[in-house]
């Protein structure tokens, strides 16, 4: 049974000199904390914890407002401030939603959503919201079309009740996989393969992001989108939050010995993230694995590019929806004599049948994030699920305060 780990590096795995971690310059601690930001934005965002430890609610220093903010007058002023900051949450992941407010210190919005007889959604919002700078947390997961109508209709009430500025955080965003049309090379690719070419297909995610912005959203906040082409289909303001720091956070308390490490992409498409990945773990080597797609999560691996002979590949993707893909390729790399396979992916779609593919013991671990709500039946012994709550929660801050985002992962 899987459970949700928010781990923090131990002593002897950022010690070690083998450890995966001993030459990354990768460090929680400044990915955290900017020197840079103003003293009232640092004294919101106090944290005694790294990256992914327990979430903690963020407390003034001693408990009290610092010393130039003792008068009441500015108090009752800094008090008024934070109520400017409201985060609702629809019902797609609302425990991921508890955890972002828990870690900024502040209550979820009251909100009312139900359904209808006939399935039409209903939103009202229970507290005011003038002129105030509203997050609504809804990720587009399964059932897709009814939390997107549902995050649709969380925008419209927040606008028409007069909100300032509207950020839709979208950990998960659905339709990020259609995002381009056929080119001519794929259509002599199906033509080749016998298949019809597919020309006259919709680009969802151009549309998708039309409809969040016609609602009235201000801005968006995305975790690893399938491609970043998809940032540029929005005419507002898009904050593109990488989670791979969280995985790599984890993986620091690991003690592998970064000689015996590989980075596997398990597509040629994925080669850029898999090279930021490895980039992280000590320059590790990359290994691609080649395949052929034959049509919609149907997949065929067909060889190997890179040496995984006697080491522990770590296969790195956004997503895993079927794990066809994922699947065939750690079973190449055992067939290429790799010693351990480990999957780590942001977005657990885990469709049929992905549960039997990834527990059925190719991977010695499959690492994915809370981006989407993982439930009981699709728990497997080698599930690791962690959160993203506490990265969330410092870009929302940082949107709020006008800081960098960007920073974050530099």
């Amino acid at each position: 049974m899987a459970s949700l780990f928010l781990p923090s590096p131990s002593s002897s795995s950022t010690s070690s000199s083998s450890s995966l971690f001993s030459r990354c310059s990768f460090n929680h601690r400044s990915f955290l904390l900017n020197e840079s930001r103003p003293r009232i934005n640092s004294v919101k965002c106090d944290l005694g914890e790294p990256l992914n430890g327990k979430p903690c609610i963020p407390i003034l220093v001693d408990g009290a407002p610092p010393k130039f903010l003792a008068s009441k007058r500015l108090e009752s002023a800094f008090n008024r401030n934070n109520t400017r900051l409201k985060i609702f949450s629809g019902t797609a992941n609302p425990s991921l939603s508890q955890e972002i407010a828990w870690y900024m210190g502040l209550d979820l919005g009251k909100i009312k959503i139900k359904r209808f007889a006939d399935g039409e959604v209903y939103v009202q919002l229970q507290e005011s919201v003038r002129g105030c700078d509203v997050y609504l947390v809804q990720p587009t997961c399964p059932p897709a079309n009814e939390n997107l109508m549902e995050l649709l209709i969380m925008i419209d009430a927040c606008r028409r009740a007069s909100a300032k500025n509207i950020t839709a955080v979208i950990p998960y965003f659905g339709y990020a996989r259609a995002d381009r049309k056929a080119t001519e090379m794929t259509e002599y690719k199906h033509w080749v393969s016998g298949r019809h070419t597919q020309g006259r297909e919709s680009i969802a995610a151009k549309l998708v992001a039309n409809l969040i912005t016609e609602a009235g959203a201000d801005r968006v906040l995305a975790c690893d989108l399938h491609s970043g082409q998809s940032i540029g289909y929005f005419d507002i303001p898009v904050d593109h939050v990488y989670c791979q720091p969280v995985i790599l956070d984890y993986l620091a308390s690991k003690t592998i010995c970064s000689n015996d490490m590989v980075v596997v992409s398990p597509d040629v498409g994925g080669v850029a993230r898999a090279r930021a990945f490895a980039k992280k773990l000590s320059d590790a080597p990359l290994a691609i694995v080649d395949k052929r797609r034959y049509g919609h999560n149907l997949a065929e691996v067909m060889n190997l590019i890179g040496d995984v002979k006697g080491k522990v590949a770590v296969m790195v993707d956004d997503m895993i929806d079927t794990a066809g893909t994922i699947a065939k390729g750690a079973a190449l790399l055992h067939e290429e004599g790799a010693r351990e396979v480990y999957a780590c992916s942001t977005h657990a779609v885990f469709s049929p049948p992905a549960v039997e593919r990834l527990s059925s013991g190719l991977f010695q671990e499959v690492i994915i994030t809370n981006t989407i709500p993982m439930m009981e039946k699709k728990n497997f012994p080698q599930l690791t699920v962690l959160s993203v709550a506490n990265l969330l929660g410092e870009t929302i801050w940082r949107v709020h305060d006008d800081c960098s985002v960007s920073s974050i992962f530099q």
